[in-house]
């Protein structure tokens, strides 16, 4: 086996070893990614505590899509993101229900509470 040869095999290992580290962590990266953004979804934390929270009023107009109700939100401070309380929205019982209105948030709601609450008639609201 000549010199060259043996450089060839030595820097064929070498590339191959290169190209499975760039996978690895490429696997690695998203695994953390997927694994915060479903950690995100399913724990519905408030953006603030009980002591710092403040009330925000948000219009909902007629025809806004969930994810134009979602990026206002996000917008007005009340969630941390937009894709989050979408997905949530989505696995929700109350996906596509949300009413137009005004409505009073507030950032110490989580996203849960938010929902119901801008899914559930007015009427009943106000009976209660």
């Amino acid at each position: 086996m000549s010199a060259k040869q043996v450089a060839g095999a030595f820097l064929g290992i070498i590339f191959k070893i290169v190209i499975w580290a760039i996978i690895i962590m490429v696997v690695y990266k998203y695994a953390i990614y997927g694994y915060s953004f479903g950690f995100q979804v399913f724990s519905d934390r408030p953006v603030a505590t009980a002591s710092t929270g403040v009330m925000i009023n948000v219009p909902i107009l007629e025809g806004k899509s969930n994810m134009e109700i979602a990026r206002l939100l996000k917008e007005k401070g009340l969630i941390e993101d937009a894709n989050v309380f979408y997905v949530q929205l989505m696995l929700s019982d109350y996906k596509d229900k949300i009413k137009p209105g005004i409505y009073d948030l507030s950032t110490t709601m989580t996203a849960e509470e938010m929902i119901k609450l801008m899914a559930e008639d007015p009427n009943e609201t106000e009976e209660e």
